[in-house]
């Protein structure tokens, strides 16, 4: 057993290797690596002992809340950063800045309701999934991201390997299941129903976010079964939020602006 040496009188090296064996036996980092800062700004700014001790431990429960949120989002799968900062609601009118930010605040997660992002690409579907699920991880949800074909080519090769009801479990324990470029290609009989055993083991239980290019009306391209069509889009829209994010791409408006701009004489 280690056991540290208590003694009055400790010189400052002394008590900073004191600190720093204690700090990586405690597994404190966040204090181990600021103590110094925060002693000195301590000692400037005349704290307490119970303020100085409040400020450390501060330190430290905002870190640790820092790396959990970072190990949910690297958890999630998200294939590039998007964030609700950097969206440019100006540049597309149809999507309501108020409604984004309300959903922002996860309230949809915790009463487990969906969200259906529909709309032409470039009209910022896949940013407001990634940026919501980002904010959901941040907030303490577990959240899984993937595209709608991965999803379900997933599903096929754990029914041929006998992992289905596992593999369906899984992505059944997530807080929120984002699911993207749903009704970009067909799916056959077989993984459409794979699909639906999956919004029905988190049907009511979870929140399921989902981005399409697709109106619902069209999906009977995706699901060429007209009765699992309506039932996957009754799954995925009672009691949810739809949001419509337009045909008119924003991104590519915003390329041909820069090729028209006028060339700068030198």
């Amino acid at each position: 057993m280690t056991t540290l040496p208590r003694q009055r009188g400790l010189t400052e090296e002394a008590a900073d290797t004191a600190i720093d064996t204690a700090c990586r036996l405690l597994r404190l980092p966040s204090i181990r690596n600021e103590f110094n800062e925060i002693a000195d700004r301590a000692v400037k700014d005349q704290m307490t002992y119970r303020g100085f001790l409040a400020e450390l431990l501060m330190t430290e429960c905002d870190d640790r809340a820092r790396r959990r949120s970072e190990r949910r989002i690297k958890a999630a799968g998200f294939p590039r950063e998007k964030s609700l900062r950097a969206f440019d609601f100006d540049a597309n009118p149809n999507v309501d800045a108020a409604t984004i930010h309300t959903l922002a605040s996860c309230e949809w997660i915790k009463k487990s309701q969906p969200l259906c992002l529909i709309g032409d690409s470039g009209t910022g579907k896949s940013h407001m999934l990634i940026a919501l699920g980002t904010e959901a991880a941040m907030k303490g949800y577990r959240v899984r991201y993937t595209l709608a074909t991965k999803l379900v080519n997933e599903l096929v090769e754990a029914a041929d390997e006998k992992q289905l009801n596992k593999t369906i479990a899984r992505y059944g324990r997530v807080d929120l299941l984002c699911i993207d470029e749903l009704g970009y290609m067909e799916l056959d009989r077989h993984g459409a129903e794979l699909l639906f055993q999956v919004l029905t083991e988190r049907e009511e239980k979870n929140s399921v976010a989902i981005a399409s290019n697709e109106s619902f009306g069209g999906w009977t391209k995706t699901f060429t079964d007209p009765r699992l069509c309506a039932a996957i889009v009754d799954r995925l829209t009672f009691n949810g939020t739809i949001i419509e994010t337009g045909t008119d791409s924003y991104r590519l408006a915003g390329t041909r602006a820069r090729v028209e701009q006028p060339a700068t004489a030198n």
